[in-house]
């Protein structure tokens, strides 16, 4: 039997989704929302996470003891996660439990106190998770970069927030946040797996119904990218930098393309990166290259950690392979061998209930339908050497490009021009 596909559109506009596969035994369940730290001013930067947080800190019905307890009896995997324009909340359970998860992340979501007690515990855990991000350079390195490369734009906040931020919001705060961003026409419901639409919708249509819409949703702000190059001094081992350069928003056509050419230069082990700085010269263990694209927007970087000796001739060699692939085509190998990566890392997922919940959502938050896989890999198919040529030639000018470094290094002055080579 094939998957099917199906969506439902409550009357307040929230859309629930699902996906049926029975050839499983698993049922994954996501509750979207279209809003993220993107959609916050300075002064509540750290809202949409601390929600999160605080979500599974006690509702009407039940304590946070009992939200944990519940889903483990029910041998239940639950999280949730915040990013720049979306927040999720979401579960995986096997089959015969899908109404005991359903029933449990509707109350979480619409039944949620936000008292005052648990917000006290919470915002010094929050902290305890802004300190280990800073603990961690290669995690701190992408805050840091994303601040140099979007300047003021809310997209170069931190999606923690900051100390000061976490630990001054009250409860009347964050649940004027939560009920002015948490609006019908930005929640998507999707869910994949072993289930039967209809009676999915019944589990969860009549609550979520009863969400009203409000007015006022924060236009989001198109950022401007920032040319720069910025020097974070800290006593470490390693000195970690990551570049930045323009990309494309994520229903933009040349997505697939971006794709390609993300992973020729530093998306796997045989990328050019990769074979250059780590197998050839030794100098990380650890470079790649990456992209995250969103509503209006888009970036592509690289990382590499590496010796404080070897920082120069590193970064050198990054911008030797940007220059390269924005000068000569990549060869018709290089491209048949990224296609057959990108595309089988699509297929190979597509096996996962987890990853088709979020398919659903995704597609629907961005393109407003379900966009099969085939379609996708079909798109992939067309892509040319000449369009990667393109599009390298069009992102990587030296007019574009942030370079963000973190380690022990006090000096900005060598790696001004470092693109002009």
């Amino acid at each position: 039997m094939t998957a099917v596909t199906k969506k439902t559109v409550l009357d307040n506009g929230i859309r629930i989704l699902t996906r049926r596969m029975p050839h499983v035994h698993s049922v994954s369940m996501g509750v979207w929302v279209n809003a993220g730290a993107r959609d916050e001013t300075p002064a509540e930067n750290g809202l949409s996470h601390l929600i999160e947080h605080m979500i599974f800190k006690g509702t009407t019905r039940r304590s946070a003891f009992q939200i944990a307890k519940e889903f483990d009896a029910i041998g239940g995997h639950t999280n949730a996660f915040t990013s720049m324009e979306n927040t999720c909340y979401h579960a995986k359970v096997i089959d015969t439990h899908l109404a005991t998860m359903a029933e449990i992340l509707t109350d979480i979501f619409l039944n949620s106190r936000f008292s005052p007690d648990e917000l006290a515990k919470e915002r010094p855990v929050i902290c305890q998770e802004i300190g280990m991000v800073e603990d961690s350079p290669e995690e701190y390195v992408h805050v840091l970069s994303s601040a140099n490369y979007w300047g003021e734009n809310p997209l170069g906040q931190s999606i923690l927030g900051t100390r000061e931020n976490v630990m001054g919001f009250n409860a009347a705060t964050v649940a004027d946040f939560f009920h002015h961003l948490y609006q019908p026409d930005r929640i998507v419901i999707s869910a994949a797996g072993n289930l039967d639409h209809d009676r999915f919708v019944d589990l969860v249509g009549p609550s979520f119904e009863t969400i009203e819409q409000t007015n006022g949703f924060p236009d989001r702000r198109p950022p401007k990218n920032c040319s720069s190059v910025a020097v974070y001094s800290k006593d470490l081992e390693q000195v970690h930098i990551c570049c930045n350069t323009c990309g494309f928003p994520i229903t933009d056509p040349r997505r697939y393309a971006f794709s390609l050419l993300s992973t020729i230069l530093g998306g796997n082990m045989s990328s050019r990166l990769f074979q250059e700085i780590r197998e050839q010269r030794g100098l990380a263990y650890s470079v790649y290259s990456f992209i995250s694209s969103y509503e209006d927007t888009g970036i592509f970087g690289v990382y590499a950690g590496v010796a404080s000796e070897n920082v120069t001739e590193t970064i050198d060699l990054v911008a030797k392979e940007l220059q390269r692939i924005r000068k000569k085509a990549v060869t018709c190998d290089e491209l048949r061998a990224a296609r057959e990566f990108t595309k089988g890392s699509l297929l190979l997922a597509a096996e996962s209930v987890d990853n088709q919940m979020v398919r659903l959502a995704q597609n629907e938050i961005h393109f407003g339908r379900y966009v099969p896989l085939d379609t996708i890999v079909k798109q992939i198919d067309t892509v040319t050497e000449t369009d990667i040529l393109e599009l390298a030639d069009l992102i990587f000018h030296p007019d574009k490009v942030a370079l963000t470094i973190l380690g022990p290094i006090s000096d900005d002055k060598p790696f001004k021009n470092f693109l002009t080579a």
